[in-house]
């Protein structure tokens, strides 16, 4: 992380949690590329909302995901935009980039490290997809994560990841009633 990127301060408005910073105690954070946004991301992201005691959630746009290739990625301003444009009339559901700014690959942990240092009176509770249980144990740190965060569980088809969240994740929630939505952003790409 560069020394430029974190000082200490938080400014009074602040850029990601908004003028109502004070009262926000419960952000959701929804990693992904993004490649591109579509109305199953924000739909999830509204379900929570609704759903959780999380009051805020944020897109967190990776520049590059480590378990995938980066050669189909569109670039990082353009994914970022299009999620700002997305969400626009959302306001509780924000983009963050603050994983632009630290070394990539982003590492989940690295990313959960530095906004909890910058927000200390913030809970930061981890969303994935149950596609992602699967493969959690290959995630850098993961057993930090474990121990150090709230991870809430959505369905994704094809992936049901109950019985492993019983075994071997017990501290993840799966969201109850989460939708799930028939596009992807693989389709979109593809034209399909």
């Amino acid at each position: 992380m560069s020394a430029s990127f974190w000082t200490g301060d938080t400014p009074a408005v602040d850029r990601w949690l908004g003028a109502d910073a004070a009262s926000i105690k419960k952000v959701g954070l929804f990693g992904g590329s993004f490649n591109p946004i579509h109305y199953g991301h924000t739909g999830l992201a509204q379900f929570i909302l609704e759903n959780t005691d999380i009051q805020q959630v944020w897109l967190m746009v990776s520049p590059q995901n480590p378990l995938k290739k980066r050669s189909d990625l569109m670039d990082d301003e353009t994914r970022l935009r299009l999620a700002r444009e997305a969400t626009a009339a959302m306001p509780n559901i924000r983009v963050c980039d603050i994983e632009m700014q630290l070394p990539v690959p982003s590492y989940t942990l690295n990313t959960l490290n530095v906004l909890t240092r910058m927000y200390p009176a913030i809970e930061f509770t981890l969303i994935i997809g149950s596609d992602n249980v699967f493969v959690f144990d290959r995630w850098y740190g993961y057993k930090e994560i474990l121990e150090k965060y709230p991870i809430l569980v959505y369905p994704r088809p094809g992936y049901d990841a109950e019985s492993l969240i019983d075994e071997k994740y017990p501290s993840m929630k799966l969201i109850a009633g989460a939708p799930t939505f028939p596009i992807s952003s693989t389709q979109i790409r593809s034209g399909k």
